[in-house]
């Protein structure tokens, strides 16, 4: 799994992740979003269009960065994820909690909720 930042502390920042989020490389994704999250009012959109798999450790990685992001007065938003990741969001009942969009450009524009 690659995990790439592109963003400022006082912008959204984009977290994209590419490959297989999994037991054995959710703690990337965990150790990025904790650096992104570390700034008031964090605005965070985590793109998963190349995530080839998920499993629960990776849906962990989402509900712990959510959570810290509302703590924090920001938002994290997911984007793009495959059919395959919206029917897992979907499934755990992730996707009425958490905002996932189908692209990056709407995850960033959506009105805050």
């Amino acid at each position: 799994m690659h995990v790439s930042v592109v963003g400022s502390p006082d912008a959204a920042v984009v977290v994209t992740v590419r490959g297989n989020l999994d037991i054995d490389s959710a703690s990337v994704l965990t150790t990025t979003l904790d650096q992104v999250l570390d700034v008031p009012s964090p605005r965070v959109v985590v793109d998963l269009s190349e995530v080839e798999f998920c499993d629960s450790t990776g849906l962990s990685a989402f509900i712990l960065g959510h959570n810290r992001a509302l703590a924090g007065g920001g938002w994290l938003r997911l984007a793009g994820p495959n059919r395959f990741l919206g029917e897992l969001l979907t499934t755990a009942g992730l996707t009425t909690r958490l905002g996932v969009y189908p692209t990056v450009a709407e995850a960033l524009a959506a009105t805050p909720s």
